[in-house]
């Protein structure tokens, strides 16, 4: 792994990610109940937020909005994705290359791998072809470390989340998102898990402001470095005062009550 502390999608050893690649993961229903925010121009808005590392976004959305926003969003191409039509064994097709994502300059790439899935052999073929790609240019590397298919029963058990950070080392990850194994001491096993890596949380569906910034306590409290985070950001109707607070949360240790003002 990279020593990326001192690039620009880390701060203070963590990282808040924010994610918009949900238009092509789960399409426009993710936007239903905030309808401005399919203008991918106010979520790089919201991304200029302090708190914010860095934005994760697919390459025609880099393409067409970071040119206005460089100078204030740091950029996470996302380098594989699929659509939610797609119905087959998870898979994700690769549709940017780490040298384009470089050349639209990118800080950062990302790469989902379905451990478990039937496909996972020929996903971990591609993450080796960005991974080393990517080391040519010194672009960290995050892995979406997704265990899932018919190899997996339940992707959130304790133990398949931890295998899924010890994947993303062993493959040579700098940062592995996971999901949240649903208590503190399960997400402190999965960092062990991941030796030195980084390791962050997904954010996952929109929860209210108490119960998401609680499991993002448990996580810093477990070791982890922080948050990749999209719908519990956008979709609420102020997502500077969710930041506000995960800022605090996330760099300077302080309780969700605290944060909140509560």
């Amino acid at each position: 792994m990279l020593p990326i502390d001192d690039t620009p999608i880390v701060r203070d050893g963590n990282a808040l990610i924010l994610a918009m690649d949900h238009g092509l993961e789960h399409g426009p229903v993710d936007f239903k109940a905030v309808p401005e925010k399919l203008d991918p121009s106010t979520v790089f808005e919201t991304a200029t937020h302090d708190a914010v590392t860095c934005m994760a976004v697919q390459k025609g959305i880099a393409e067409g909005y970071y040119p206005s926003y460089e100078d204030d969003v740091n950029l996470l191409v996302k380098l594989n994705g699929t659509s939610n039509l797609w119905m087959g064994e998870p898979d994700s097709s690769v549709n940017c290359s780490v040298e384009y994502a470089a050349e639209i300059g990118a800080d950062a790439v990302g790469f989902t791998l379905y451990g478990g899935s039937n496909n996972e052999v020929e996903m971990a073929e591609e993450f080796r072809e960005i991974h080393e790609a990517a080391r040519e240019y010194d672009l960290p590397v995050v892995m979406w470390s997704y265990p899932r298919g018919q190899g997996v029963k339940n992707d959130t058990k304790p133990s398949t989340i931890s295998y899924a950070s010890r994947l993303a080392l062993e493959l040579g990850a700098d940062i592995a998102k996971v999901k949240y194994p649903g208590s503190r001491d399960a997400m402190a096993h999965a960092v062990k898990s991941a030796g030195d890596m980084k390791v962050v949380m997904s954010g996952g569906s929109k929860k209210d402001d108490l119960q998401f910034l609680s499991s993002v306590e448990a996580v810093i409290d477990a070791g982890a470095n922080g948050l990749a985070v999209g719908r519990n950001v956008w979709q609420r109707q102020d997502p500077s005062r969710i930041l506000d607070a995960l800022e605090k949360v996330i760099y300077e240790g302080e309780t969700a009550d605290a944060a909140l003002g509560e």
